[in-house]
């Protein structure tokens, strides 16, 4: 499958995309006669143009993920394709492509529900791809400067500044809507309406209404799909944030303050009436309008200080007012960790090291632009003295660690005394002698990443 890389000539075959060597100069996967590039009614060819699906092929290479209902994964993707390019793309072309259906998946959500996935198969997440690639820019232009989720060079962090200049502003009630089961509910005719206010490619339509039909599979049974946008698929994102962009103009047209990321949407007003106004006027709209359920428990009115939006909430400092992480985002941040250096878990203390470093560093790379600093520290400081009772477990018997201790150049009697020890594990991972044999330095030499430090320079960049 290695082929000379051509990279002289834009859309040259070369090596990882959908063209073999024996394709070379031949008729491309998706060069399918297009004669008029820049008409409306031809934007299914420009989705199933060679190099769209080419990027969209290796997007789904590059973020991997499961198998859908055929067990395909995405090392199969290719030779199938090779095999099946000319049919499938005819299929598509005719109107005759019929989606598969999603396999279902469920996984668990902070709060103790499960929040429901639909996985397609690796080609309809390939088709789907090529779809959003197309679409996007050409939505982009009617979407709110004020949402933030599944958009280009949007993210969470640019969401919570705008929420604190918001504050900063004086606006300080916030009023905090939840979508009860949102990408589970999205009414199909609604969304296909909106759909064609900027497509008129009537296949294009089609293959999308298609994709919202193509069902679900759970214990090898089928259900058909008669509402939502199952999370899961490259082209939900997209979708869902067309159908709130209504949502949005509505906010807009009556002059709010407000941040939408996906279906997390905080409204920002300057008293509790005028929040009780919104909140009631708001679920009117999404229940009646867009069909949608607010979940009463959920939602709710109150401070950014306190509710939590993206996993941050704002806090006052001196003169200021600063980003932090929740308080229950830092209380999961803990629970994981004790997961990990669970003394029972019977792994080598390099193993955890790196199970540790992998956490940490997601979490922190999305923590960062938080004013942190204190708490990082007193959380590294856990951390250690976590792994110190993992380590000192490890040791088992008195023989084990009075050896080990002396290693660590404890005077021989203090070793012995310690070895001997009846304090609990935790006691002991927290005394001065473990702090004297295990240092903070000693800890890093044998593979722990200080996440004082990597906070710091994340913190720096942000």
């Amino acid at each position: 499958m290695l082929r000379e890389q051509k990279t002289g000539k834009t859309g040259c075959p070369c090596k990882g995309m959908l063209e073999t060597k024996s394709s070379k100069g031949a008729r491309s996967i998706a060069k399918l006669g297009i004669e008029e590039k820049n008409n409306v009614n031809n934007l299914l060819e420009k989705i199933l143009e060679r190099n769209n699906l080419n990027q969209a092929y290796l997007k789904v290479v590059k973020k991997k993920g499961a198998a859908g209902v055929d067990g395909m994964t995405v090392e199969q993707m290719l030779p199938y394709l090779q095999q099946n390019k000319e049919e499938l793309l005819a299929k598509i072309k005719s109107g005759k492509y019929k989606p598969a259906p999603v396999r279902r998946v469920e996984i668990p959500k902070p709060d103790g529900g499960k929040r429901k996935l639909g996985i397609p198969t690796v080609i309809d997440r390939m088709i789907q791809q090529a779809i959003v690639q197309i679409l996007q820019p050409i939505f982009e232009k009617t979407f709110s400067d004020s949402s933030y989720g599944f958009r280009p060079n949007r993210n969470a962090q640019q969401a919570i500044r705008r929420a604190k200049q918001y504050y900063e502003q004086g606006y300080n009630k916030v009023v905090d809507i939840d979508l009860a089961k949102y990408f589970d509910t999205v009414n199909h005719d609604n969304l296909i309406n909106m759909v064609r206010e900027e497509i008129k490619d009537e296949r294009v339509i089609k293959l999308i209404r298609r994709y919202l039909k193509s069902g679900v599979m759970a214990n090898g049974i089928t259900s058909q799909t008669t509402e939502g946008t199952p999370q899961g698929g490259n082209l939900s994102p997209l979708l869902s944030n067309i159908y709130l962009t209504k949502f949005d103009q509505l906010l807009e047209s009556r002059g709010h303050k407000f941040v939408r990321y996906a279906d997390d949407s905080n409204i920002y007003v300057k008293s509790k009436r005028a929040a009780q106004r919104v909140m009631v006027s708001c679920t009117k709209y999404l229940e009646n309008d867009l069909k949608l359920k607010v979940n009463q428990d959920k939602s709710k009115i109150g401070s950014p200080l306190r509710i939590k939006f993206l996993g941050f909430s704002l806090h006052k400092v001196v003169n200021k007012i600063g980003i932090r992480p929740h308080q229950k985002v830092i209380q999961r941040f803990k629970s994981k960790i004790k997961e990990l250096t669970r003394r029972s878990r019977g792994r080598s203390i390099k193993q955890i090291f790196l199970e540790i470093k992998r956490y940490t560093v997601g979490w922190l790379g999305y923590y960062a632009i938080a004013e942190m600093k204190t708490k990082v520290k007193e959380l590294n400081q856990w951390i250690r003295r976590r792994i110190r009772m993992y380590i000192w477990k490890q040791w088992k018997k008195s023989s084990a660690r009075f050896r080990n201790l002396k290693q660590l150049g404890l005077p021989r009697a203090k070793a012995w005394e310690y070895a001997n020890t009846r304090l609990g594990y935790w006691r002991i991972a927290g005394s001065v002698i473990l702090h004297r044999s295990l240092t903070d330095k000693y800890l890093v030499t044998i593979g722990y990443d200080d996440i004082t430090k990597r906070y710091e320079a994340l913190h720096l960049n942000h």
